[in-house]
């Protein structure tokens, strides 16, 4: 099989979805690998060193659609891209169709199975390809919300750990997942005050233990989040439904009930977000301000600490790629149930369920 490895074309997105290891391992295996020129600079990542591992360095990206098999990314296909995808083509990447309506139709006229990074399900539930860029979101989201809480970055100038003798700084995490609980920790590690709030019981008793009791576990609602989210000085948008549009839990009034240079990340923006008004940015643009609170919505944040983010994702998606380029697409899917579950569109119809429901489209069993 051809693997290929576009540059990635996202604003100001660094990381690469294939490491010159996982080319040695895929070109030992007999399948030709073809990396786009540059792919991997954003990450530390030389041509010389994918050539070493055996890899074909290709001049453009039209060169890698072309002559490629299994296609994989990081982030979605952009508009440019669309053209360059071909039927029967596998896709491999991060894809988030729900909030992602053009793109979904591009991978459907073209009939490109389209295989995300986010839905891929293990049997516990647990989503293996998420989870790593999870993690790193939420500690960055604390990280990204000191920096603009900083006064000459137009925050509030609050200190979320506090100095003796002065209270520390508030933070409201929507969301008890990876997302949640990474961020939890940095928060808590810095001093902050901080509240957690999820759906599922079981999850919040999880959190209260392997947080040690030290931050507020609520269960979500609308009251709880109304009183947790006026009251921080940082709110961290970590709502998941796998595969599904994120439920607006975050409402205008409760953004207006802030201290005006208060601060949200609305990590599962690219999901569409949890906190209504709050829209897709980039590094060029991170922030805007809604009602006198900033808003962060980055849809690549893992990107700004790529080569740590690059390393990681591949960790977990290569076993995966190399299942897909030695067992072909049927094979690899009908062994794995996990990756099954990673299917979007195949063939031109539209498999998954939630995708399906959140753009109001007919969804097809995959076969």
């Amino acid at each position: 099989m051809i693997v290929g490895v576009p540059r990635e074309i996202k604003n100001h997105e660094y990381r690469v979805a294939l490491v010159p290891a996982g080319a040695r391992v895929l070109a030992d295996n007999g399948h030709r690998v073809l990396v786009e020129r540059s792919a991997g600079e954003g990450s530390g990542i030389s041509d010389d060193e994918y050539l070493e591992a055996g890899a074909v360095i290709g001049d453009g990206a039209e060169e890698v659609y072309r002559e490629s098999d299994l296609i994989v990314k990081v982030k979605e296909p952009l508009p440019p891209e669309y053209d360059l995808l071909r039927e029967g083509q596998i896709l491999f990447t991060f894809l988030h169709l729900a909030a992602a309506a053009d793109l979904t139709r591009a991978l459907l006229e073209r009939k490109v199975t389209g295989i995300a990074y986010e839905t891929v399900q293990l049997k516990d539930g647990s989503l293996p390809l998420l989870t790593i860029m999870s993690e790193i979101a939420g500690k960055m989201s604390v990280q990204i919300g000191c920096h603009y809480l900083e006064r000459q970055n137009g925050g509030s100038g609050i200190l979320l750990g506090g100095v003796p003798g002065t209270g520390p700084g508030r933070v409201a995490i929507i969301g008890g997942g990876s997302v949640g609980m990474n961020a939890a920790k940095v928060a808590l590690g810095i001093g902050a005050n901080v509240i957690i709030l999820d759906v599922d019981l079981e999850r919040i008793r999880y959190l209260s233990d392997v947080l040690q009791g030290r931050a507020v576990t609520l269960v979500s609602n609308n009251s709880n989040i109304q009183d947790a989210v006026v009251n921080a000085d940082l709110v961290i948008g970590a709502v998941l439904i796998p595969g599904a549009r994120a439920p607006r839990l975050v409402t205008r009034a409760m953004i207006a009930g802030m201290r005006k240079g208060s601060v949200v990340v609305d990590v599962c923006i690219d999901q569409g977000g949890c906190v209504e008004g709050a829209v897709p940015t980039t590094f060029d643009n991170p922030t805007y301000v809604l009602d006198g609170v900033i808003i962060c919505g980055l849809a690549n944040m893992p990107g700004a600490v790529a080569r740590t983010s690059t390393f990681a994702l591949s960790d977990a998606t290569f076993p995966y790629t190399l299942k897909l380029a030695n067992l072909g697409y049927e094979q690899a899917l009908s062994s794995d149930s996990a990756l099954r579950k990673g299917v979007n569109t195949f063939l031109g119809r539209l498999t998954n369920k939630a995708v399906a429901e959140s753009l109001g489209l007919d969804c097809a069993p995959l076969p």
